[in-house]
């Protein structure tokens, strides 16, 4: 990635999305020429120089110190990601250019022996490439059809960009692509000189334009908790909460839970699933993958 550009293109968009009314500036005139803040207003909400301001939006963050950065970040009416990436964009610019390294491919035995207790509930461990790294049985079942790629490891930004059942299964599917994208984005800013990274994300650029239009919009957005709705082809709608957690002994890695209401009809699905899946285990959950992708096509 060209973290100048990185830097430039997210200010830029950061400013083009607030107008003088939003930003608390009296809006002088009705022909603007630009989209948004002027760079001057910038600077003047943010207390710094108009030169100044224009140097950050031209790629350089270096040397810029915590109380700038809050105050554009408060100019700028960013949210806690955009703050953060903001902030990590700065530190990569003070940095001295290293290749990380690369994204963890595999767990340990203890983490899939956690996911192994967890009965009640899909749970699976990604890291920031959103590659499925581990996953208990019934998470298996639920993403049957994206487990059935058979390229390995599974990576839930391929299936929902790459893979048309990714439409059926999530129901609000344009609101997952957009958190998809947005995601990768944070993790890209903290990781500029991942090859791997890089090469996911020029995969999705070439092969899906929903991901370039996305991608070209500069969000980040955090996925820690929330909401969404799912449609199985097997066990139908359902309606699930979800918690990330991250381990603190193993960077990088992220545990995902969904879970349900004990009364819920999605509490009864889950049940449903697990027992249907349970009677398909000997067979392989390749099986079960192949066996739920017939069905989808039935429907």
């Amino acid at each position: 990635m060209d973290h100048r550009a990185e830097i430039k293109e997210f200010l830029s968009s950061r400013r083009a999305r607030l107008t003088p009314e939003r930003a608390g500036l009296p809006a002088y005139g009705g022909n603007r020429r630009v989209k948004g803040l002027r760079r001057e207003e910038v600077a003047l909400l943010a207390g710094v120089s108009v030169d100044y301001y224009v140097r950050m939006e031209r790629g350089n963050l270096a040397g810029a110190s915590g109380g700038v950065l809050e105050a554009l970040a408060r100019a700028l009416q960013l949210d806690e990601a955009e703050r953060d990436h903001l902030f990590t964009l700065a530190r990569e610019s003070d940095a001295t250019p290293v290749r990380r390294r690369a994204a963890t491919k595999g767990i340990r035995p203890a983490l899939q022996q956690v996911l192994d207790t967890i009965t009640d509930a899909p749970a699976w461990i990604r890291n920031g490439h959103l590659d499925i790294l581990a996953a208990n049985q019934l998470s298996r079942a639920l993403y049957a059809s994206m487990f059935a790629d058979p390229r390995r490891p599974a990576n839930t930004a391929r299936f929902t960009f790459l893979d048309p059942a990714s439409q059926e299964f999530f129901v609000d599917w344009e609101r997952a692509a957009d958190d998809i994208a947005a995601v990768l984005r944070l993790q890209a800013g903290k990781n500029p000189h991942d090859k791997a990274l890089s090469d996911l994300i020029g995969e999705l650029s070439t092969r899906s334009e929903t991901f370039r239009a996305r991608w070209a919009d500069h969000n980040v957005r955090f996925h820690r908790s929330g909401r969404k709705k799912l449609h199985h082809p097997v066990v139908g709608d359902l309606e699930i909460d979800f918690e990330a957690m991250e381990f603190p002994s193993d960077p990088g890695l992220t545990l995902i839970v969904y879970t349900a209401p004990a009364t819920s009809p999605t509490a009864d699905a889950f049940k449903l699933l697990a027992s249907w899946s349970a009677t398909q285990e000997p067979r392989s959950m390749s099986y079960l993958s192949e066996h739920v992708r017939e069905v989808a096509d039935d429907c």
